[in-house]
């Protein structure tokens, strides 16, 4: 097949996708192309907000429409890294057997993330990173696609341990839920309160995925696009001379590199999806606020006056 038919099959295939998952959830259709985007770009995605606006529901409907394997960690202060990569045990022939744990998915759940001690946290960013996991020297590799989707409660500090700066830049996109609007929330009422329950149909499988990955790679992309997406993500470092004024002022420690290889594979998704051949600006524009909005950290000065991480960084465009 060649690569224009192999992009007409996505379009549909997204159309489709999204009209699956919408038989489940409700509204938040930024946040359900954010999650696909970051999957057909391969990379990983942490879903920030408060309890009750159906994060979880939403990482296993969308699982069920792309018929992976799906795994589900909830995240405690006394889950141990063995529990989530797996051990060791003698079995009866007096030999070490590796018992897989439930980072050996396509599609993990990472639920509430910040509940675990850092040791722990520290095991997923391996598998995140290098897509393997080391146990007692022997590497393990993982099965492709892999996707790590993580919740995060922003309101809950007690008990809770802050994801470090190393770990978060390992998420393409950190995606905000807010809540539904008036509308949205008596459609969510009526779906929850009726005997009808909306069941997704399988529309992907695990090759058909990674195909796609590597189509939306091979995807054209004009020199002027990478010095935007490069000199976009210079300007968010204060110490640099392309910083703009109110970076100086307001934030302390800007994007890496990784930022501007993020944007530039977001910008291709964005645009495949939408039927076109080659991103531009307003496509790397449309994904920059939720992947950059993890790699800046702002100052005190910028708390103190109510600074919006998501204006400060529209204000680059």
């Amino acid at each position: 097949m060649s690569d224009v038919a192999q992009m007409n099959e996505l379009v549909q295939k997204y159309k489709a996708l999204k009209q699956e998952i919408e038989k489940v959830i409700v509204g938040q259709e930024k946040v359900v192309d954010q999650i696909i985007c970051a999957l057909f770009s391969g990379g990983h995605a942490l879903l920030v907000g408060v309890p009750g606006l159906a994060k979880t529901l939403m990482v296993q409907t969308v699982a069920q429409t792309l018929g992976l394997k799906f795994s589900r960690i909830q995240f405690t202060p006394d889950l141990m890294p063995s529990d989530i990569i797996g051990s060791e045990i003698l079995d009866v022939n007096k030999t070490f057997k590796f018992i897989k744990g439930p980072l050996f998915g396509n599609i993990i759940l990472a639920d509430e993330i910040n509940r675990t001690p850092p040791k722990t946290q520290a095991a997923l960013l391996e598998a995140m990173q290098e897509c393997a996991v080391t146990v007692a020297g022997q590497r393990y590799d993982l099965d492709r696609p892999y996707f790590v989707l993580a919740t995060q409660n922003p309101i809950e500090q007690e008990g809770t341990y802050p994801l470090p700066e190393a770990q978060l830049d390992r998420f393409m996109f950190a995606i905000e839920l807010d809540y539904p609007s008036f509308e949205e929330e008596v459609a969510i009422v009526k779906a929850t309160t009726s005997d009808k329950i909306g069941v997704p149909s399988s529309l992907l499988d695990g090759p058909t995925l990674v195909g796609f990955q590597q189509l939306i790679r091979r995807m054209p992309v004009a020199d002027n696009l990478v010095n935007y997406a490069v000199e976009l993500v210079s300007k968010t470092r204060p110490g640099n001379a392309k910083a703009t004024a109110s970076v100086k002022e307001f934030i302390d420690w800007g994007a890496g590199p990784r930022a501007s290889q993020n944007l530039i594979l977001a910008a291709k998704t964005h645009a495949a999806l939408r039927g076109k051949y080659s991103p531009d600006i307003e496509d790397l524009q449309e994904v920059a606020v939720p992947i950059l909005r993890h790699r800046l950290l702002k100052n005190y000065k910028a708390e103190a006056e109510g600074r919006k991480i998501e204006d400060l960084i529209r204000g680059l465009f």
